[in-house]
């Protein structure tokens, strides 16, 4: 057993993932690593079911971890610039090969029958 800020793990990718994992975490931190800074408008445009409150949150829990800065701007009205962290850039090639992967998975995965049937109605339309 890990001890690691007062939570038990069983090893170490349990500590991985409790950091970046989440719905939104890794497309945040993907992002970020594409695009290397980022205003929270420009996050929040990510994906349309991607609420300002789970950002919010996705991005404190980020930065608590350690994985991305924040950057705020003294300033009206207010700028607020999000960038990763030198660990938070370690995770890039980890995210790369998970993007690779996703590719090749939707090249050798079979479409269902279901799936195939709703891809004809949509070219016939």
């Amino acid at each position: 057993m890990l001890e690691f800020r007062n939570k038990q793990y069983k090893c170490e990718m349990e500590i991985t993932i409790d950091i970046i994992g989440g719905k939104w975490k890794v497309l945040i931190i993907w992002h970020l690593g594409n695009n290397k800074v980022m205003r929270f408008s420009e996050l929040n445009r990510l994906h349309p079911k991607l609420t300002q409150k789970m950002l919010t949150q996705q991005l404190r829990e980020l930065e608590r971890d350690g994985i991305i800065k924040r950057k705020v701007y003294t300033q009206v009205p207010p700028k607020v610039e999000y960038s990763l962290t030198s660990l938070g850039e370690k995770l890039r090639p980890i995210l790369t090969s998970m993007c690779d992967w996703g590719k090749e998975y939707i090249k050798v995965t079979p479409i269902s029958e279901e799936e195939n049937t709703c891809q004809n109605k949509v070219t016939e339309i």
